[in-house]
């Protein structure tokens, strides 16, 4: 049990020069457009755009339907079982719960697949403004579900995220644990979002230093993530029954705003009995694992997350 706290040091050329055109094109598209009508059109397109990006050479794909929502099977290279048993990995994307999809985290998805050697059930929740938070929280648990009555085991599950998706695999895995569902077997998540209280943030040294994440844009989210619900505690899954999480890997950036989310979500973990670990990467962007391209760096932590889910143990339980 406990916490271990690693620091990755070093950041490539190309990373460096990727992260300043980010502070200068992306950030003010988030600060000032994110939350509008018309951003919020504009941002619904992204997905079917990022259709045209191509996945490593021997991904397999299948869709899966959901009543009002869609998700799909990704098999990475080298992963010989499109779905069975073992190991799977259920994959919740972060885009503020506003944007982002299948198509956006496809390449990435394929890559965490190939590295842990296991099938991905990458899933498409219900966003704003067509839900509240509650509505995606009720899609990943739906997505959880499926994969128990699919025959995999909870110990053999492990949620994973980045950002928004960072906070539903933790309130996702909280949920199921409320509906009487068995804990999964692991959770990762990358730089994730996991108190809507803001406070913290609004106050660090990282409001300044984070590439394209404005601090405004944290205070604007929440009202409308809760349709107009009073904020209380219990709607961040850091103030949540952490002692039922199983073991955890949390990876984010120096820089990056959402380092605090990450540090007291690792501490209340730790506080909590439940083993985690969190890798802190030297000056990468928020969620750079999606950047891999251009942050090498991406590449080495999504292989670091692979082996986590590899090496977790099984328990050899049935779900309930």
């Amino acid at each position: 049990m406990g916490r271990v706290v690693e620091e990755r040091h070093g950041v490539g050329v190309p990373a460096r020069v990727f992260t300043f055109f980010l502070r200068f094109w992306l950030r003010p598209l988030m600060r000032y457009v994110l939350f509008t009508p018309f951003g919020m059109r504009l941002w619904k397109a992204l997905d079917p755009l990022c259709a045209v990006l191509v996945t490593p050479p021997g991904t397999r794909r299948a869709a899966v339907r959901f009543d009002g929502f869609g998700a799909e099977w990704i098999a990475g290279p080298g992963v010989e079982a499109m779905k069975g048993s073992g190991r799977v990995v259920l994959y919740l994307h972060g885009g503020g719960f506003v944007v982002g999809g299948l198509r956006t985290h496809r390449r990435m998805v394929a890559r965490l697949s190939a590295a842990s050697g296991a099938p991905a059930l990458s899933v498409a929740y219900r966003q704003l403004p067509g839900t509240t938070l509650l509505g995606s929280i009720a899609d990943c648990v739906t997505a959880y579900e499926f994969l128990l009555e699919e025959g995999y085991r909870a110990d053999e599950i492990v949620i994973a995220g980045d950002s928004a998706g960072g906070f539903l695999t933790f309130a996702a895995a909280l949920q199921a644990v409320l509906d009487g569902l068995p804990a999964p077997g692991g959770l990762v998540a990358m730089s994730p979002l996991t108190d809507l209280d803001h406070t913290d943030k609004l106050a660090h040294a990282n409001l300044l230093l984070d590439p394209y994440i404005p601090g405004a844009l944290l205070s604007e989210l929440t009202p409308v993530l809760l349709g107009g619900i009073v904020l209380e505690p219990l709607h961040s899954p850091v103030n949540g029954a952490l002692a039922a999480l199983p073991p955890t890997l949390i990876h984010v950036g120096s820089t990056e705003i959402l380092r605090v989310d990450a540090e007291l979500m690792a501490g209340r973990l730790s506080d909590a009995g439940v083993p985690v670990t969190l890798v802190v990467w030297d000056r990468q962007p928020h969620v750079f694992q999606i950047f891999a391209d251009f942050c090498r760096e991406g590449l080495r932590s999504l292989e670091e997350m692979g082996a986590f889910i590899r090496d977790l143990p099984a328990t050899g339980e049935k779900a309930a």
